[in-house]
């Protein structure tokens, strides 16, 4: 008897494990995650490997269930989120993975202005047209747009830049109709929609999506990066540094393993990213020589916010210590940054 008891106990309990499993939580927890080569990413034509490796690093991050929330609690290198923090309102879980696969595209092609621009190599954007990143409830959009959508034209007109488009739709009045040219998984669709102001801002009018330009950058020689399988933009930095190092004779890693993380602007800058001291630790775990941070500037208006937040560079150099790593963190505000400290560098012996 006291043997069936135990087993319905048993039972229950292992029930009770499986359902908190597969229900989620309102967070998402984000931990260490992986190094990536970049020369097995990124291929510039006709161009040699290097000794040593740049490579792009990664977190995990997952909706969070029961266990996954308990363990993150007690683990000082994993964070946990509200999803509110994560994903934008009203924006789904395909809709923010979306965002995340534009946000890598569009860092890559920034990377590639940077390297091209640095080794003097030609390069050119073709503009294919606005990128839909989010359709918002209650808007006309929002029974016949779906994010990932490119709109080519409107009422017959094409434009140069997502800021024409926001421009002419800007003219009109609530109620008023335009027809767009939308190109879906390589078909192309006439719909009419009429413009609304939207619940939140009644003052503004539009069809209920939130855009981006969709453009390529054609160069020579030709670049590919596969990036599939990875969201954001913040391997911008390390990126830029692989193709210039494809693009250029030397050898800029003199045979050092070497990762980092960051955006980058046309311009070189370089910027704070999420998660640094995850990737910090996984650098670590993976043999990393040499991991490159953002310096970057906080604003007045954030330190009266947050008197004790911290640089990207500062959060990774503590977390380094933390862990007694031997790895070398470089602070870098620039691309030039990285350059200037890569050429210090002797040859690895």
């Amino acid at each position: 008897m006291r043997n069936k008891r135990w087993m319905s106990v048993l039972l229950a309990f292992a029930i009770i494990l499986l359902v908190a499993s597969f229900y989620t939580l309102p967070f998402y927890v984000q931990k260490p995650g992986s190094a990536f080569s970049l020369d097995e990413i990124v291929e510039v034509e006709g161009s040699s490997h290097s000794q040593g490796e740049f490579s792009l690093m990664t977190v995990s991050q997952v909706q969070a269930n029961a266990f996954a929330y308990i363990w993150a609690k007690f683990d000082n290198y994993q964070s946990i989120y509200p999803v509110d923090q994560v994903r934008n309102p009203h924006e789904s879980e395909q809709e923010y993975s979306l965002r995340q696969s534009y946000l890598m595209d569009d860092s890559s092609s920034q990377a590639i202005e940077v390297a091209f621009t640095k080794a003097d190599a030609d390069f050119s954007y073709t503009y294919r047209g606005v990128y839909v990143l989010n359709v918002y409830p209650d808007m006309p959009a929002e029974d016949l747009l779906n994010a990932g959508d490119r709109i080519t034209a409107i009422d017959d007109l094409k434009f140069e830049s997502s800021e024409e488009f926001i421009e002419y739709v800007a003219q009109k009045k609530e109620g008023d109709k335009v027809k767009i040219t939308i190109e879906r998984d390589e078909e192309t669709y006439n719909e009419v929609l009429s413009l609304q102001a939207f619940p939140d801002i009644p003052s503004q009018i539009g069809l209920g999506i939130s855009l981006v330009d969709d453009r390529i950058v054609n160069t020579d020689p030709k670049v590919s990066i596969d990036s599939d399988g990875i969201g954001g933009p913040s391997a911008g930095l390390m990126y830029s540094l692989e193709i210039y190092d494809q693009l250029i004779e030397e050898d800029l890693t003199k045979g050092y393993n070497i990762a980092g993380t960051g955006t980058i602007t046309s311009e070189g800058e370089v910027g704070r990213i999420g998660g640094i001291e995850q990737k910090v630790v996984a650098a670590d775990r993976q043999g990393i020589e040499i991991f490159f941070a953002p310096d970057d500037k906080i604003s007045s208006n954030i330190l009266e916010q947050n008197p004790d937040i911290k640089t990207n560079y500062e959060e990774a150099d503590a977390t380094a210590k933390n862990i007694k790593s031997s790895m070398k963190v470089i602070p870098v505000k620039t691309f030039e940054d990285a350059l200037n400290y890569l050429d210090s560098l002797d040859e690895k012996s």
